[in-house]
């Protein structure tokens, strides 16, 4: 990935702080920046704010991201209403003074691009897209907080839940399509993806063929006829245009004659441990759906 951007969208007033800031930083012998236990770290990710308020020590995480308080997208958000939050900006991530920032790898690029030539430590993580990435984000998390041996609990317990909710390569697997706003869908290579196939179903994604976030025609939805349909919750509330699929009679015709799931989105955005819940929630529909058939 590049780190773009420049200080042109920046206010004077944050350009200068940042300068001042600079020539203190990099006065610095970089090795006092970098050693040891990081002390004061900040969050600028939602996904890496659930994951570090499940890792860090006491007093170690020093904030997290706005959306870490929303309780429509993070898991957390009780945790969360007694950390001090901030929005990604460059100046007040200075203020905080950190020893460690954590983003993702799409997070506010112009702040982590100055905030790393300024000589902050910045470790951006990549969105999981499969369990085994979620692990991999646990052990790097605890690695970087220096909380490894909490890393290595949580990752076992994560394999603990996912273990449970098993189900063996012969058992029927019932064809299930996430539905999005403006007909999209997950196809392999996506968190869905790999929820869906860790509860016992099929992706209706996956088995057309489809990778990543792609459009699912509602005449291709219609033709399919999955058995089970998971639709987007949303989490504004607000009428918008490219939810009006969903009100479209075929569309309303195929939910009513289908068996549909509903999975809060705050289970679906991040690969955190969290994910578990949502593999719960679709293993228990999947075994509700062939009693219910007789199966």
């Amino acid at each position: 990935m590049i780190l773009g951007g420049s200080t042109g969208n920046l206010g004077t007033r944050t350009f200068i702080l940042l300068a001042l800031a600079g020539a203190c930083l990099l006065g610095m012998p970089r090795e006092a920046r970098t050693a040891g236990t990081p002390k004061r770290v900040v969050s600028m990710n939602l996904c890496t704010d659930q994951l570090a308020m499940m890792l860090a020590g006491p007093g170690q995480l020093i904030s997290v991201s706005h959306l870490a308080r929303d309780r429509a997208a993070s898991v957390m958000a009780s945790e969360a209403a007694h950390i001090p939050i901030n929005y990604g900006q460059a100046e007040e991530i200075f203020l905080l003074k950190p020893d460690l920032v954590i983003a993702g790898t799409y997070t506010t690029r112009t702040t982590v691009a100055l905030l790393r030539r300024l000589g902050f430590r910045v470790e951006a993580f990549a969105p999981a897209n499969s369990l085994d990435e979620v692990r991999e984000n646990i052990v790097r998390m605890g690695a970087v907080l220096n909380r490894t041996q909490a890393a290595s609990r949580l990752r076992s317990e994560f394999d603990q839940m996912i273990a449970a909710r098993r189900v063996p390569d012969t058992s029927l697997r019932p064809a299930i399509a996430p539905y999005y706003a403006n007909s999209y869908t997950s196809g392999r290579d996506t968190l869905v993806d790999a929820i869906i196939t860790a509860s016992g179903l099929t992706n209706l994604g996956r088995k057309l063929g489809l990778r990543g976030t792609a459009k699912l025609p509602m005449e291709r939805l219609l033709v399919e006829q999955p058995e089970m349909i998971m639709l987007e919750q949303g989490r504004s509330g607000k009428p918008a245009l490219a939810h009006e699929i969903f009100k479209h009679p075929a569309v309303k015709h195929l939910v009513a004659h289908s068996t549909p799931v509903a999975v809060p989105d705050k289970y679906l955005i991040c690969g955190t441990p969290h994910i578990a819940r949502a593999v719960e929630v679709l293993w228990a529909a999947r075994n509700n759906y062939l009693r219910g058939k007789g199966k």
